[in-house]
């Protein structure tokens, strides 16, 4: 017997921040929305576990009592700062704030509270139907949209269909242009800990600069109950190249770096390493074509310096939502018209990707990662501008101007 087609005005692939808030900043505008989900929630997503100041300012624009309610119901820790440790092991400890959200600077959570908690906000609204254990396994064009066909052989169809199924996703892969780049992706193994000792007193995430992992790093960030998520990230063309086994580089760290083992003597590892990819922003894409856009993880949308995605898919699903909106207005739904999502996205966060691809590398050079953290430990004024290129995006431009270096080789 044929299943029956189900018709909705939008169907969002994947239920990861990027498409959550396209659902939420749709809701309400006589729209109905479906999200097409390959798990069941509850579920893991294997990430850093630290949201940067920018997704606390993302929730605000969007509906701060969802900010609110979060730190009310959702456990988490508070960081204060970053400590960065240079290739020569000397360390430096940067502080920052968050002007907007005294009580939160960013957060310190298991991805899997984060996105269940968002999950269960979304799935209250009455004009969004999440459709679990349902991945996208073929679309197809007709003249009245787009046909989405899942694992499930159920079918749905829709004029607009938004990607924001991750890394794999499958609607990039079936109707953008992909560029496939070996310099676009990072590699990160991620386990979770418990009893890791040494932390700072204001949870300060932590990122290790070691000369083998160059222009990755080695990280360590604090979470609630005595826990830690420990992992190790490197582009993928640098693992090929100096021919890295990335979890055995993870396990020797931990048992014999100097840094690490008396901190790690009495931890205990919750889980097996697990992997996952991050498409960086290193490049601009194609990220909308006839009727569909990208966000997040599936338009490559990780900062290609500190490897942080959730702010960035939350921000393309709040410009995605914006688009669809006048998208059905105009009744219009072709490339043509969807390349303004391109040129909206872009112009609002390409200058961030290219600043932190300046930082990703600077951080191949050792011996210049040493000298900023020197020179940021001797100079308060030199440290005082890196917290707030850590804090705060305009001030990251900085980096863009010739006086950065003459500041720092001074």
């Amino acid at each position: 017997m044929k299943n029956t087609l189900q018709q909705f005005d939008v169907i969002i692939a994947g239920c990861g921040p990027g498409g959550m808030t396209t659902a939420h900043e749709l809701s309400g505008n006589g729209l109905s929305i479906a999200i097409l989900e390959k798990e069941t929630f509850p579920r893991d997503k294997i990430c850093g576990d630290a949201l940067s100041t920018d997704v606390v300012n993302q929730f605000i624009r969007m509906d701060k009592s969802l900010l609110e309610d979060f730190t009310k119901s959702v456990r988490h820790l508070d960081p204060h700062g970053v400590r960065i440790v240079a290739p020569n092991l000397q360390h430096m400890d940067t502080s920052y704030s968050n002007p907007n959200f005294p009580e939160a600077a960013g957060f310190l959570v298991k991805r899997k509270d984060f996105d269940h908690f968002f999950f269960k906000k979304i799935k209250a609204l009455k004009d969004v139907h999440i459709f679990e254990n349902q991945k996208v396994r073929d679309i197809k064009y007709d003249q009245d949209g787009v046909i989405v066909i899942t694992s499930q052989e159920k079918q749905f169809q829709a004029k607009m269909i938004i990607g924001a199924d991750g890394a794999n996703s499958v609607v990039n892969n079936l109707l953008a242009k992909k560029i496939k780049d070996k310099y676009q992706y990072c590699m990160g193994l991620r386990q979770y800990h418990e009893n890791v000792s040494g932390f700072h007193s204001g949870n300060f995430i932590e990122l290790h600069f070691y000369k083998e992992l160059l222009p990755g790093y080695f990280w360590i960030f604090p979470l609630p109950d005595n826990q830690a998520n420990v992992g190790i990230g490197m582009l993928a063309h640098s693992i090929r190249k100096k021919k890295v086994n990335l979890q055995k580089k993870m396990e020797e760290l931990i048992a014999n770096h100097p840094n690490l083992k008396e901190r790690f003597k009495d931890a205990k590892p919750m889980e097996n390493i697990r992997g996952f990819r991050l498409p960086m922003g290193s490049k601009k894409r194609p990220v909308s074509g006839n009727r569909f856009l990208l966000v997040g993880d599936a338009a490559s949308l990780i900062d290609p310096f500190t490897g942080e995605g959730v702010a960035s898919a939350i921000r393309s699903g709040r410009i995605a939502a914006k688009h669809l909106k006048e998208a059905f207005n105009q009744e219009q739904f072709d490339a043509s018209f969807n390349s303004a999502y391109d040129q909206t996205l872009y112009a609002m966060m390409w200058n961030e990707f290219k600043v932190s691809g300046i930082l990703q590398r600077i951080l191949q050079y050792p011996k210049l990662v040493n000298l900023v953290v020197s020179k940021a430990n001797k100079n308060p004024a030199f440290l005082s501008l890196l917290e707030s290129m850590l804090d705060k995006k305009d001030p990251k431009r900085e980096l863009l101007k010739p006086g950065f270096i003459f500041r720092l080789l001074s």
